[in-house]
């Protein structure tokens, strides 16, 4: 399968969302975030741009983070959602869908102008 390539500038807009919502299934760490984001088609994140907005989320209280004894090999980094964050994700979910709803409608050739 071909993966798309989105564009950066989508991608900083959405990434974050993207983010909260692979954490709201249980806590991982960065290199499992970023498979199953590129599995879900979002396309390859590297670690200089998931790192910082990880740090960025922790800032805001949105993620906690725990090491973890790794079995056989190093520790790993695991974050998890709290419950500000999973307010979060549900207050911009519904943001995103609007906007994207709105953007849809507004570049779509065949809206009805009445």
């Amino acid at each position: 399968m071909t993966q798309q390539r989105w564009p950066s500038e989508w991608m900083r807009g959405v990434l974050s969302l993207a983010v909260l919502r692979v954490l709201a299934d249980g806590p991982t760490y960065g290199y499992a975030i970023a498979s199953t984001l590129e599995e879900s088609g979002l396309g390859a994140v590297k670690g200089g741009t998931l790192y910082p907005l990880l740090s960025r989320l922790e800032a805001a209280g949105h993620v906690t983070i725990e090491w973890r004894a790794g079995e056989g090999g190093p520790g790993r980094k695991y974050f998890a959602l709290t419950d500000a964050g999973r307010d979060h994700l549900d207050r911009e979910a519904a943001h995103w869908r609007a906007f994207t709803q709105t953007t849809s409608d507004f570049i779509d050739p065949r809206r009805d102008d009445a």
